[in-house]
């Protein structure tokens, strides 16, 4: 009986521990914080500003060579073999220039994805000591991520969602002064 009695107060003692020791968890929106954040904004008018550049020079090209061909084809039964040969030469070429342009600019590792990097990358670095910060503030041992691209958090009660406070401290510039 006393084993019994010993068993449950330790029960009892453990089950309190445990529960006051539950972590705590909050949630954020990540694409929401950039939108917002007047420093991501600026660097997303930049990228946007050189991404339609490059469009406007893309299009041009292929006007171009759409114009060419467009003068090959009335004219192309007027023409040798040799200057038929050479101005399929040349529409092959302009063709692979305009291709090489695209990727040079918004391939994969083109500038625009290298620009996104060199300037999203430091704002990022600052969202997430803002986000460590108001975790540490707010008593969070985890946050995650939910957005429209990233779905780690399937679901979340909006009163652990602390993307407004991330916000909020971005805009006032509070926690971000040992960063920059």
């Amino acid at each position: 009986m006393f084993f019994r009695f010993v068993c449950a107060i330790v029960l009892v003692f453990v089950s309190a521990r445990l529960w006051a020791q539950s972590p705590k968890i909050g949630f954020v929106n990540s694409a929401k914080i950039l939108q917002e954040y007047p420093e991501a904004q600026d660097a997303q008018k930049k990228l946007d500003g050189m991404g339609k550049g490059w469009q406007a020079e893309l299009e041009q090209k292929s006007k171009d060579l759409e114009q060419k061909y467009e003068e090959f084809q009335k004219k192309e039964s007027m023409l040798s073999e040799q200057a038929k040969r050479d101005q399929r030469e040349e529409l092959v070429a302009l063709e692979q220039q305009g291709v090489q342009f695209r990727q040079q600019k918004f391939g994969q590792d083109g500038e625009l994805a290298r620009s996104t990097d060199s300037l999203l990358a430091p704002i990022k670095k600052k969202v997430m000591k803002v986000i460590e910060q108001v975790a540490k503030f707010e008593k969070l041992q985890f946050v995650f991520d939910r957005n429209d691209n990233i779905l780690v958090l399937l679901y979340g009660d909006t009163k652990y969602d602390y993307t407004h406070e991330v916000i909020d401290w971005l805009k006032r510039g509070k926690g971000t002064e040992k960063s920059q």
